[in-house]
């Protein structure tokens, strides 16, 4: 226990620092550069080319620890120094990143308890980053002795703009004895005794109650769902403690004008993006999606909306797809003429005020050779470096004008941790694979991915909220997908919304377990029961249902509901539709109540995304908040938002090979591609795979 007491006291400075407000004055569009990686040095004619493209930001650094530490206490920057000089001396800025999250071959050699022990007696092997338990006092101590020595180094060098704390960070499947001792630690604060654990936690069950801490058991093993949601909510506290931690140490150094930043995954749900983040300035994202016909702008714009709501604010984009990405070459799909450009303005409609790829040349040899950068293996000019300096010279002309984009929603999802971490440990169905060949996260992949892919696809902007600080007030409808995890405080805070006037979708599973995984001994769904208006007390699983008379007017194939279903018994709640089964068919399927001056739409069961875009549409038109831009729909997709002049700045996009148009429904403006007037009214034509933006006047 005393090994982890300088992990915590090192963060005794961090905890006092206050974030500054990062402003800038254009938007930031560039690449990570690795010269280190290069076969030959080529860093003149890679300094010509990204000045010649207009490029305006690299990162450097994040994977270079071997390199500025080749040996244990002997440190290098000058091979460094040199690109960050070249790059200032041609107008380039830099963001640095601390070199934490691969260590280099003599530290896991030294010492090799630094590495990550997994569940069930796995172990992490040296060979591939990410793969040290981040709590190991050893590596904190090294970790933190590079950091310093950089910032002493580079703190002062005028070209650096902002400094990235390790890189996508995780837990990383953490199982070692500090690790679980330090977990002791932290139940015995928040839960006092083992008596106390022993009753919360349920453990009479299967007589696993406990006299001391001594006999607290380690997590292979462990079946007890609260004791797996504890260890999740811990894991998430640690990595938020570790980035807490870097970020301290960086503040000692940083000068007033640079930033701090740490580069976040959208699929990551092992981090609490909150707490990670509350001593950063700005929040930074890694976002990989589709490309050719896979396109769709959902993974784009879910990161988007998900990140600018952590901290209420403009984002950055550190990594995203230059040309084609893989861990091998089975899905080389390079991108359509046009579809690199329109990514970057994907990104900056739903507020990022940069956009880095990954990475600026493709390399020649490793894991990743073939996930490509802006020049391929050739490293000359090519199809993307054009369409890339083509895209950074229209930000040159009027970036400014599109920067620090100011977004208001009136609709938000509600987003869970706890939930999505209880769902994966109690799962009610297999999941799918996502984009990347893997499984599992329920909850944020198909639950939370289908309500944000209907909003996005029928242009109505949202925000994602959290059960930690949400301000329910702040919006006219809620959606929030299955809350199996909620203390009664959440859920009263939900009802109470509805009654004052709010508008809410919930989803099954909502209500059923409390904060400590323990399901409510009460009618189900406990404390929202007046504002759902029905009880339940059955459920059941099956694979695929039609509803009874098609009730939302959908096509047959649409009229599907899946998965699972509760028996719900309407008191209050009205009946929208009801399952076509021999069986389950007096209960209904949906249901919407009516409670105080608002009211609460109810999902039983999974709906297919015809019904789920009926049923949002119907419940914007609820509340009123239905717009001229759900008169579009995907492939033309559209954003809005307010710029640093006061004018409002409306983006469209055609995510198709087919040229489209669309009426303009909103004041005259300019588009600013083209440099054209726009009048309300006017038809404009977009082509495939191409975006308009217009400033109103």
């Amino acid at each position: 226990m005393k090994n982890l007491f300088l992990f915590f006291l090192l963060l005794t400075f961090a905890s006092t620092l206050k974030a500054q407000p990062v402003k800038m004055d254009n938007v930031l569009y560039g690449a990570a550069y690795y010269q280190e990686y290069m076969p030959t040095d080529r860093l003149a004619e890679d300094l010509k080319l990204m000045k010649e493209s207009g490029m305006s930001v690299v990162r450097l650094g994040e994977s270079t620890w071997s390199l500025f530490e080749p040996r244990e206490g002997e440190f290098d920057f000058a091979w460094m120094d040199r690109i960050i000089d070249g790059l200032h001396a041609n107008g380039i800025k830099v963001i640095l990143g601390t070199p934490t999250y691969s260590m280099p071959a003599w530290l896991w050699h030294k010492h090799p308890e630094v590495l990550v022990d997994y569940e069930r007696g796995a172990r992490a092997y040296y060979g591939i980053r990410q793969n040290m338990d981040i709590t190991n006092p050893t590596f904190l101590f090294y970790s933190e002795r590079i950091i310093r020595k950089m910032m002493e180094h580079y703190a002062k060098h005028p070209a650096i703009i902002g400094y990235q704390v390790d890189n996508e960070t995780t837990s990383y499947g953490v199982n070692n004895y500090d690790f679980h001792i330090s977990f002791i630690d932290y139940l015995k604060k928040k839960f006092g005794t083992t008596e106390n654990l022993n009753k919360i936690w349920g453990l009479n069950y299967w007589g696993m109650t406990m006299n001391g801490w001594d006999e607290f058991p380690e997590k292979d093993g462990v079946t007890n769902t609260a004791y797996k949601l504890e260890w999740e909510r811990f894991k998430r506290k640690t990595v938020a403690d570790y980035l807490t931690w870097q970020a301290g140490i960086v503040s000692e150094y940083k000068r007033p004008d640079q930033f701090i930043t740490h580069c976040f995954m959208p699929s990551v749900q092992d981090i609490d993006q909150i707490e990670s983040s509350k001593k950063m300035d700005i929040l930074a994202v890694n976002v990989y999606h589709g490309s050719q016909d896979n396109l769709t702008g959902d993974e784009i714009a879910f990161a988007g909306d998900f990140f600018r709501s952590v901290k209420m604010k403009n984002y950055l984009i550190t990594e995203t797809n230059a040309q084609t990405i893989g861990w091998d070459s089975k899905s080389q799909m390079p991108p359509y003429e046009g579809q690199l450009r329109m990514n970057v303005y994907s990104h900056m409609g739903s507020g990022a005020n940069m956009v880095e790829y990954w990475h600026w040349h493709s390399i020649h040899y490793g894991q990743e050779t073939y996930w490509k950068g802006v020049l391929s293996h050739d490293l000359q000019p090519n199809r993307a470096y054009a369409e890339y300096s083509k895209t950074a010279h229209e930000l040159q002309k009027f970036g400014k004008k599109l920067v620090n984009l100011k977004i208001t929603n009136k609709v938000a999802i509600l987003f869970s941790h706890d939930s999505n971490a209880a769902l994966n440990v109690m799962p009610f169905r297999n999941s799918k694979q996502d984009m990347w060949g893997g499984s599992g996260n329920i909850y944020r992949n198909e639950l939370v991915g289908q309500f944000h892919k209907v909003l996005f696809r029928n242009n109505i902007g949202v925000d994602f909220i959290f059960p930690e600080n949400a301000k329910f007030e702040n919006y006219d409808l809620v959606i929030i997908p299955a809350l199996y995890i909620a203390s009664d405080d959440l859920l009263n805070k939900i009802s109470k919304y509805v009654e004052n006037g709010g508008h809410v979708i919930m989803q099954f599973k909502s209500g059923f377990c409390d904060e400590n995984s323990m399901v409510r001994p009460m009618l189900a769904p406990g404390p929202l029961r007046k504002a759902c208006g029905f009880y339940y007390q059955e459920f059941t699983n099956f694979k695929e249902l039609s509803l009874k008379d098609n009730p939302f007017n959908v096509d047959q194939a649409s009229n599907k509901v899946y998965d699972w279903g509760e028996y719900l018994v309407a008191e209050t709640a009205k009946p929208l539709a009801y399952y076509d089964h021999q069986y389950f068919g007096k209960y209904p399927a949906v249901t919407i109540n009516n409670f105080g001056k608002g009211t609460l739409l109810y999902e039983g069961t999974g709906v297919s995304d015809g019904i789920q875009e009926k049923l949002i549409l119907q419940e914007m038109e609820r509340a009123g908040i239905k717009t001229v831009d759900q008169n579009l729909h995907w492939p033309l997709i559209t954003k809005s938002g307010v710029n640093d002049a006061g004018k409002k700045v409306h983006y469209y996009y055609n995510y198709t090979s087919q040229k489209s148009s669309l009426v303009y429904p909103h004041k005259a403006g300019n588009e600013l591609t083209s440099g054209k007037a726009v009048v309300a009214g006017a038809t404009l034509e977009i082509e495939p795979w191409d975006v308009l933006i217009v400033e109103e006047n």
